[in-house]
């Protein structure tokens, strides 16, 4: 008991860090008083002309005077990719559509990180990179117009002969990315139907992320890729009041992919997930697969999961990815309509195509991923198919997992659990009953 007390310390002083940097976040209205409307640089809204240069200019020249807000005003507005620049805040006005362009000449080749490699990828929508003190914020739409990637990623991935998934070759845009910024808020968005990731902040501190709503569909098309938020290899974080339908994670978080995310070695630390709301996605809030560069100190609490969440408590990685997921706790959930409420899968996505370049084999030493000191904390969950998987690997078994206050009301037994050592469960409910571990159906303190 003794290790799980010291182990969430931590929680009292993440909490404390991100209260002192929310409160000395400036309010958002208080920004540079320069107003630069797009429509006086030639942007039209007819839905039809793209237009990323007249858009880009008006930036630029806001810039030039010191500073100010980017008005995008009601309408819609077509555009290829376009970059923030320092000092410059972009509102997206009510009824404003900012929506991009379907046409991939319009997006530029830019040096990125993509899921969990540092490459060239196509720029995304909205761009922040190298900046502080960053303002997106609505209550208009970012609309990436995805449909016609999320066809392309299907066919590729129905064509290919050895049924490896296409991931990365299919280069598809993101909505937003937010890429080593510091002081970052977006605020109040509509973000819908992108290509790729609808909103990802990678090597950023000091994030505030709230008021977000993500849709994409998981039908007709399903929407390929198209995470709610992803926070990548960033620190001091908080998202809260988000509502994300989606049809892959939620919210997720990642640190870098095998030997190149190894080379980063970047955490994702100290982040807080609250009052957020998910419906259809595969996960509520995901760590991985990208663990490479860890994660740890993430509390998530008062969130709801709907029908069509597929997962609660997910995690995922594979052995050649390695780093340490730790210190992370799911408190006051609650969950109906799920399909499996536990799942921790260190044997993830092997049939996914990796460009050649970062196929380099990573010793095991430094690729066995690790996961310990979870803690689930009064969950509750109705009409769920399944009560899940707890699965650590035989030379690295989970740690130091915690169960308290779990009520489960699902259509199958108890969690099938493998490969955990000090598996702790007070007052677990399973239809009703008392759980308990079956020890032909577990494996407890593997070594």
């Amino acid at each position: 008991m003794r290790r799980f007390r010291k182990g969430f310390a931590w929680v009292r002083r993440v909490c404390i860090t991100l209260a002192l940097f929310l409160l000395a976040k400036p309010c958002l209205e208080s920004a540079q008083t320069n107003q630069v409307n797009i429509k006086d640089f030639g942007a039209i809204n007819d839905g039809k002309t793209v237009n990323t240069l007249a858009i880009q200019r008006a930036i630029d020249h806001c810039a030039e005077l010191g500073g100010g807000t980017i008005i995008i005003p009601e309408g819609v507005f077509v555009t290829g990719p376009i970059f923030l620049r320092q000092g410059v805040a972009l509102k997206i006005c009510q009824g404003a559509i900012l929506k991009g362009s379907t046409d991939t000449n319009d997006y530029p080749w830019i040096k990125s990180r993509i899921a969990g490699f540092e490459m060239v990828w196509p720029a995304g929508l909205v761009n922040a990179i190298g900046l502080s003190n960053v303002t997106i914020t609505g209550p208009g739409t970012i609309d990436g117009s995805g449909e016609r990637w999320w066809k392309e990623y299907w066919t590729a991935r129905e064509s290919d002969p050895d049924h490896m998934d296409p991931h990365f070759k299919v280069a598809r845009p993101r909505l937003v990315h937010i890429l080593n910024c510091t002081n970052v808020t977006v605020q109040r968005l509509h973000l819908i139907n992108s290509p790729f990731w609808h909103l990802q902040v990678t090597y950023c501190d000091k994030v505030y992320i709230a008021d977000i709503t993500v849709r994409a569909p998981q039908s007709p098309i399903r929407a390929a890729s198209s995470d709610g938020i992803d926070i990548d290899s960033s620190c001091n974080v908080v998202i809260e009041r988000c509502d994300i339908e989606c049809a892959d994670d939620a919210i997720c978080m990642k640190s870098g992919r095998d030997a190149d995310g190894l080379r980063v070695n970047r955490p994702t630390e100290n982040v807080i997930v609250r009052d957020c709301r998910v419906g259809p996605a595969a996960g509520l809030v995901v760590f991985g697969s990208e663990t490479s560069g860890g994660i740890k100190n993430v509390h998530i609490y008062n969130c709801r999961a709907d029908p069509g969440c597929e997962e609660i408590v997910r995690f995922k990685t594979r052995m050649g990815r390695g780093g340490v997921v730790e210190n992370i706790v799911y408190e006051n959930i609650i969950g109906e309509g799920i399909d499996r409420v536990f799942s921790f899968n260190m044997d993830a996505l092997g049939s996914m195509w990796i460009p050649e370049q970062f196929r380099q084999f990573v010793p095991p030493e430094l690729g066995t991923p690790k996961i310990r000191n979870v803690t689930v904390r009064n969950l509750k969950v109705k009409k769920s198919s399944s009560a899940g998987r707890i699965i650590g690997l035989t030379n690295s078994p989970i740690k130091n997992l915690k169960l308290e206050n779990v009520d489960l009301e699902v259509s199958s037994g108890g969690p099938v659990i493998k490969y955990v050592r000090n598996l702790q469960s007070v007052n677990v409910l399973i239809n009703g009953k008392q759980f308990t571990l079956d020890e032909q159906n577990s494996t407890m303190n593997a070594r």
